[in-house]
C-alpha cells in the first residue's frame, strides 16, 4: 500500500497546529486570511478575522462586499515569512489566530444587519478574543464599535484613517449610512472625541464633534513621526478602536475602493504610522471599504491584507491583553 505524501493542501481544513505556516503555494488550497484555520469555535483562540460582506450604506459605487474575499485571497501571498518584514516576530506564533470566516445576516432586511452584526461580535468577544472585521463598508463600524464598548466600557477612543470625516449628522436615529456612524457613536455615548484622532482627511466637515484631525495635508507637511507622536498623546492609556477606511490612501495605491479622493496617503506612509502604534490599548480593529470591482491587480486587495497584518501585530502588543491573559 502507497504510503500517504507528507505534503498537504486546503490547510485552512485540514491544519492541526494553529501556528503552523502553510505548505501550498499561493494559487492553490482552499483561501482564509493568511492561511489560518477556518474556526468557529474560538474557546481555544487569541485574536480571529471575521469578513463582513454589507456594503448596503454605500452612498457612491458599491462593491465592498467584495472585500472580504479580496483581502483573503491577497493575504496568501503574506502568509510564508517566519516574522513580519517591519517587526521583530510573526503574529501567528506570537497568538492562536484563526479565520473565522463571514459573520452570517440576513441581506434581504437590511435595517436589521447592524443589530445583528453587533450581536454576533459581542457573542464573539464574549469568548475573549480580539477580533479583526474585514469589510464591507465603513457604516459596519458603528455597530463594531457598540459591542466592543460593550465589553470594554463605554466611551472607548478611536483612531480612524480616511479620507472623510464620517460625522455628518443623520436625521434618522437608525439610518444605514457609511458617512454618519462616528455621529451617530459619539451622540450615543460610545466614543470620547476627546481622546479620539481622524488621521488623512481629505474632504470637509465644519462640525468635528470635538475629533482631533490630523488631515491629509497635515500628515504630508508634518510626517510620520509627528502623526504617531500626537496620536500616542490623544489617546494615552484608555482603551481603544481601530478602524481603517483604505480611501485614506491616495487612489494611485487603493484604486479599488467606492469613494476615492486624490491626496492620500501613500501606503508606506500609513503602516509607518500603524507601526508606530504599538504598545496602545487596541481593543479590535477593522479594515474597510476594498472594493475588488474597481481594483488593479489586486493592488487594493494587497494594501489591505498587510495592512490587516500589521494590525493583528498590534494586537500581539496590547497591553491590557497581557494584563487580562
Amino acid at each position: 500500500m502507497t504510503d500517504k505524501p507528507r505534503m498537504t493542501t486546503d490547510g485552512a481544513l485540514t491544519t492541526l497546529d494553529i501556528h503552523s505556516l502553510p505548505e501550498e503555494t499561493t494559487y492553490a488550497g482552499v483561501t482564509s486570511f493568511l492561511r489560518r484555520p477556518y474556526q468557529k469555535d474560538l474557546s481555544d483562540i487569541d485574536a480571529t478575522v471575521v469578513g463582513i460582506p454589507f456594503d448596503t450604506a454605500t452612498t457612491n459605487r458599491p462593491g465592498a462586499r467584495f472585500g472580504p474575499r479580496g483581502i483573503r485571497n491577497a493575504s496568501v501571498s503574506l502568509a510564508f515569512g517566519t516574522r513580519v518584514y517591519g517587526w521583530d516576530f510573526p503574529p501567528i506564533r506570537e497568538m492562536r489566530i484563526c479565520d473565522h470566516g463571514d459573520l452570517p445576516f440576513d441581506f434581504a432586511q437590511p435595517a436589521k444587519v447592524p443589530q445583528q452584526i453587533e450581536e454576533y461580535i459581542s457573542w464573539m468577544l464574549d469568548q475573549d478574543v480580539m477580533v479583526l472585521s474585514l469589510g464591507g463598508d465603513h457604516f459596519i463600524s458603528l455597530p463594531l464599535i457598540k459591542a466592543h464598548a460593550g465589553k470594554h466600557g463605554k466611551p472607548i477612543s478611536l483612531i480612524h484613517f480616511d479620507a472623510h470625516s464620517d460625522t455628518w449628522p443623520d436625521e434618522h436615529a437608525d439610518g444605514v449610512n457609511h458617512g454618519t456612524m462616528f455621529w451617530h457613536a459619539t451622540q450615543q455615548g460610545f466614543l470620547d472625541p476627546a481622546t479620539s484622532v481622524q488621521i488623512g482627511l481629505r474632504t470637509d466637515n465644519q462640525d468635528t464633534l470635538g475629533f482631533n484631525i490630523l488631515d491629509g495635508p497635515w500628515v504630508q507637511h508634518h510626517g510620520t513621526d509627528a502623526v504617531i507622536e500626537h496620536i500616542r498623546k490623544i489617546v494615552g492609556d484608555n482603551k481603544t478602536y481601530l478602524t481603517f477606511d483604505i480611501d485614506c490612501l491616495d487612489p494611485a495605491y487603493a484604486p479599488g475602493t467606492g469613494t476615492p479622493v486624490c491626496a492620500g496617503l501613500t501606503t508606506s506612509q500609513a503602516r509607518e504610522i500603524v507601526k508606530g502604534l504599538a504598545g496602545i490599548n487596541i481593543v479590535g480593529a477593522d479594515l474597510m471599504e476594498v472594493a475588488p470591482p474597481y481594483d488593479h491587480a489586486e493592488i487594493t486587495a494587497l494594501a489591505g491584507a498587510t495592512l490587516a497584518l500589521d494590525f493583528l501585530c498590534l494586537f500581539t502588543k496590547a497591553p491590557w491583553r497581557k494584563i487580562t491573559r
